[in-house]
C-alpha cells in the first residue's frame, strides 16, 4: 500500500464523546464520509486526531477501526506523537501487526532537542524495531529538521521513506523537493498553500484543511494534475478561507464543527481544548457556505 500514497490524505479527527470517551461508531462514519468525498488516503492519530491525547490502546483502536472501515479502499497511514524513542518504539510495537500503509512519526519535542545524530538515532532504532515504513512528520517549530537533516535520514535509514513538511513556510518546502531524492515521499501540511505545493511536484499532502474540506481538497489536487491552473487557484482561493476560518490553538476542534457542518459526525474535542466559540462558527459556516457544502 506505500505505493498507494499519494494525492489528499486528510488527517482524521478523533470523535468523543462530552465524557472525553473515544466514540468508535462516530470514527467509522467519518471514515465512510471520508472516502465517499474522493480522498486518497486516511491519517489517523495525528494532531488534527488530537494523538497527543491518546493512550496506546485508543490508537489501537482507531488504526483497527479506520482500516476495517476503509476496507482496503484507500491506504491509512497512523500517527505517533511522543516524546521519547522508547514510547514510540511501544506504540509502533502495539500496531505492528496491521496492515498501515506508514507510520507518521513526530521528532522528540518536549522543550529538549536531540541532536542531529541522536534525532537520526531515533528513527533508525524506531525503524528497526517495529517493522513499518515511517514518514517524518516535520511539525514541531522548536524541534524543526532541516531539510538537510531530513534528506540525509531518509538516505541513511532505510525505514525512512518520507517526511510530511508542516514547519515552516513554502521556502523550506520548495527547499526540500529540491534536496529530496525523486523515490522520497515528500507530503505537503502547510495547509495554506495547497495549490503551490503541489505545482512543485509534492508526492501529495497530509494537513487539517483537508478533513474540514476534502471534496475541494480533491478539486484543487485534481485541478493540478490535469494541467488546469486556473480551476486550482480558484478552488485553493475558496479553501484559503475556510483554512482562516478554523486555524487557532483549538484547530482538531473547528475542523469538527466544520465536519459537523457537512454531515459527518465528528464528536467533541477532548479536554482541556475547547469547542470552536461562536465567532469561529461564524466564520466557518461562512466559508463553508462559499464552497457549497452546508448539509440542508
Amino acid at each position: 500500500m506505500l505505493t498507494d500514497l499519494r494525492g489528499v490524505i486528510p488527517p482524521a479527527t478523533t470523535p468523543f464523546t462530552r465524557d472525553g470517551e473515544v466514540d468508535l461508531d462516530a470514527m467509522k462514519e467519518q471514515v465512510n464520509w471520508l472516502v465517499d468525498q474522493g480522498v486518497h488516503g486516511l491519517a489517523v492519530g495525528g494532531s488534527t486526531g488530537e494523538g497527543h491525547t491518546l493512550d496506546v490502546d485508543e490508537l489501537r483502536a482507531i488504526v483497527e477501526i479506520a482500516l476495517d472501515t476503509a476496507a482496503g479502499r484507500v491506504p491509512v497511514v497512523a500517527g505517533i506523537i511522543v516524546d521519547s524513542t522508547r514510547d514510540a518504539v511501544r506504540r509502533g510495537r502495539a500496531i505492528a501487526d496491521l496492515d498501515v500503509a506508514a507510520l507518521q512519526v513526530t521528532p522528540v519535542h518536549y522543550l529538549f532537542r536531540p541532536d542531529d545524530d541522536a534525532m537520526q538515532e531515533h528513527f533508525r532504532v524506531m525503524g528497526e524495531e517495529v517493522g513499518h515504513p515511517i514518514i517524518i512528520y516535520n511539525v514541531v517549530p522548536w524541534s524543526y529538521l532541516s531539510p538537510e537533516l531530513l534528506c540525509r535520514i531518509m538516505d541513511e535509514v532505510p525505514a525512512v521513506v518520507g517526511v510530511k513538511q508542516s514547519a515552516g513556510d513554502l521556502k523550506l518546502f520548495a527547499d526540500l523537493m529540491l534536496m529530496a531524492d525523486p523515490e522520497h515521499l515528500i507530503f505537503c501540511a502547510v495547509d495554506a498553500l495547497m495549490y503551490p505545493a503541489y505545482t512543485l511536484g509534492a508526492r501529495g499532502s497530509i494537513a487539517a484543511i483537508l478533513a474540514a474540506a476534502p471534496r475541494a481538497s480533491v478539486e484543487v489536487w485534481d485541478a493540478v494534475q490535469c494541467g488546469d491552473h486556473a480551476r486550482a487557484l480558484e478552488s485553493h482561493e475558496k479553501l484559503l478561507r475556510v483554512w482562516n476560518a478554523i486555524e487557532g490553538p483549538n484547530l482538531p476542534a473547528c475542523a469538527k464543527y466544520a465536519q459537523t457542518l457537512q454531515g459527518c459526525p465528528a464528536g467533541y474535542p477532548r479536554a482541556p481544548m475547547p469547542e470552536a466559540s461562536e465567532e469561529q462558527r461564524q466564520a466557518i459556516e461562512e466559508s463553508l457556505a462559499v464552497l457549497g457544502v452546508l448539509e440542508r
